[in-house]
């Protein structure tokens, strides 16, 4: 969409994915309306919620954007269409889980002007009782795979990869150059999106900030962690509405893997979650043997399955 001298181009387009959390909704824009900003138009992708967010948004934010999907379209492909319709020179997502601080805008507006050579500044995620949450990691190897929700994980809690994969020498407490923070709260230069291109909506809620960020790296750019600009997260607000969230954590995982480490990559996924099913298979099998409570077999058997087969 081209600006006119009626309808000037806003400085930053705040891009707000929102599926049935209404309350959650209404707080972070009333915090975005009290945040320190220049001008800005905020577009909020309504993903076919049957919680009267619709309506809400219509009834009480008659100056925001609302793009309405007809069904849950997916995190990626909602906020790449307000990416589409947005057209400031900075790119706000915000997850509707978050509150921002009153200085947190001003503070990552200001980080990306004063250093061209960044993509991207993701600020600090808290708790409400301010603190920090350990939410910017490494890129997943091959490794991350190996160790990472499999029985190592539980068997070498403390194992290097895992150190490395967590950033768990490092409090996120200081502001550095990252590889991968979260997209819960991410501002990205517009001219950047449109040179790497969007979220790939095969990555249909998850690790779809993950392959926006290696590649935004692989092009060259930097992305940075604003310590100093803080931002409250409800952990899970936006995604525990999903009855199947492990399974469809496992398909974006494996889409994620197959993209970036190809057919072989995948395989070695569908081996290392192999083994944490034959672990879980095993724990019930002996629980029942020993007349102790256990998990059905069928659902969680019939999920693996499922998961081979992509």
């Amino acid at each position: 969409m081209s600006a006119s001298p009626a309808n000037p181009a806003p400085v930053l387009s705040v891009v707000i994915p929102s599926w049935n959390t209404k309350d959650y909704l209404a707080a972070c824009l009333a915090h975005l309306a009290a945040a320190e900003k220049p001008a800005t138009e905020v577009i909020v992708v309504e993903n076919g919620s049957t919680d009267g967010s619709l309506e809400y948004l219509r009834a009480e934010h008659p100056g925001v954007s609302v793009i309405a999907n007809a069904r849950n379209e997916g995190f990626a492909r909602a906020s790449n269409q307000g990416m589409h319709a947005a057209r400031g020179r900075y790119v706000l997502l915000l997850n509707t889980d978050t509150e921002l601080y009153p200085d947190a805008l001003a503070r990552l507006l200001a980080f990306l002007e004063a250093h061209p050579g960044h993509a991207a500044v993701a600020p600090r995620l808290v708790h409400r009782d301010g603190r920090t949450q350990r939410t910017v990691q490494e890129f997943p190897t091959l490794a991350t795979a190996l160790f990472f929700s499999t029985p190592l994980e539980r068997w070498f809690p403390d194992s290097r990869e895992l150190r490395r994969y967590f950033l768990r020498d490092w409090d996120q407490e200081s502001s550095r150059d990252v590889d991968q923070p979260p997209a819960a709260v991410l501002l990205l230069r517009r001219e950047v999106l449109e040179q790497v291109g969007l979220f790939d909506e095969e990555l249909w809620l998850f690790y779809n900030d993950v392959d926006l960020a290696k590649r935004l790296k692989a092009a060259g750019w930097r992305t940075h962690y604003l310590a100093e600009a803080r931002v409250v997260h409800h952990v899970g607000g936006s995604t525990r509405q999903f009855g199947d969230f492990v399974a469809v954590w496992q398909r974006d995982r494996l889409r994620y893997y197959r993209k970036h480490h190809g057919r072989l990559g995948a395989l070695w996924l569908k081996a290392c979650v192999t083994l944490t099913y034959l672990d879980w298979l095993g724990t019930q099998l002996a629980r029942k043997l020993r007349r102790r409570p256990a998990d059905p077999l069928g659902p969680m058997t019939r999920a693996y399955g499922a998961f081979l087969r992509q």
